[in-house]
């Protein structure tokens, strides 16, 4: 869905929401190292982003949207049917000859 379609307070959601889990990625630690954040501050952030996933699903519920939709990898796409092509059909035309 476009930004042209979202409204407002759709848009705010996602740049928050976007902002926040780029916060959590970039100081993101190796196992077993302290964290630069406050546990504090993490269980804050776990609750902002609850808090926006809330209030995301009730935003669409009310437009009628689905929230079941997830985005399609290249190799997730389902292949089309497969196409048999007759034995006789292959080779060369009768102009290459």
């Amino acid at each position: 869905m476009s930004n042209e379609t979202r409204s407002k307070e759709e848009q705010i959601l996602r740049a928050v929401k976007m902002t926040l889990t780029g916060v959590i990625k970039d100081t993101a630690t190796a196992p077993g190292m302290k964290h630069p954040l406050s546990d504090r501050t993490i269980e804050d952030l776990r609750q902002c982003l609850v808090l926006i996933s809330a209030r995301e699903q009730e935003l669409a519920s009310e437009a009628g949207r689905s929230m079941d939709l997830r985005p399609q990898m290249p190799g997730d796409v389902k292949p089309k049917a497969e196409v048999v092509v007759p034995l006789h059909q292959i080779g060369r035309s009768k102009k290459d000859q």
